[in-house]
């Protein structure tokens, strides 16, 4: 292969909400961290142990409009994009680095908006059996698990 590949899938939860960074002429960017975890049994203690690694997301311009209006510290979400290293002047002087996942596809898999949208929806317990025809899939909308 004489191509090369810089791609990245990542199924997380939210550290964090979006912050948005608004620019001159209309362009913005929304940053948020991203925990994903892995978890395995320590063999000599038998010991379950869950390892979470960070990851710093940036989204722009739309993508990033529609995350910071539907996303919440918490939510998960499915992104891919590409690793993306870049280095700045901290006002101290130091020089600073970072590597972010610059993201180009998301896909919402639960949000907390999702959840209390459904709740509202979804009649208690007391009122569910009033009703004989409650359908526990009505008020379940997909809007947003759109890849956007």
């Amino acid at each position: 292969m004489t191509g090369t590949l810089n791609k990245v899938i990542l199924i997380g939860h939210l550290g964090d909400d979006v912050k948005m960074h608004y620019f001159d002429g209309g362009n913005c960017i929304g940053r948020f961290p991203l925990a994903t975890n892995e978890v395995y049994i320590n063999k000599t203690t038998n010991e379950k142990i869950t390892s979470t690694e960070w990851h710093n997301l940036v989204v722009r311009n739309k993508a990033a409009e529609i995350c910071e209006k539907y996303l919440s510290k918490g939510d998960k979400i499915y992104v891919e994009g590409r690793i993306k290293s870049r280095q700045w002047q901290a006002e101290d002087g130091q020089t600073k680095y970072t590597t972010e996942i610059q993201v180009t596809e998301f896909t919402f898999l639960t949000t907390k908006k999702e959840t209390e949208l459904n709740k509202q929806q979804v009649p208690s317990m007391s009122e569910s059996n009033k009703n004989t025809n409650f359908d526990a899939q009505s008020g379940s909308g997909n809007a947003d698990d759109s890849t956007y």
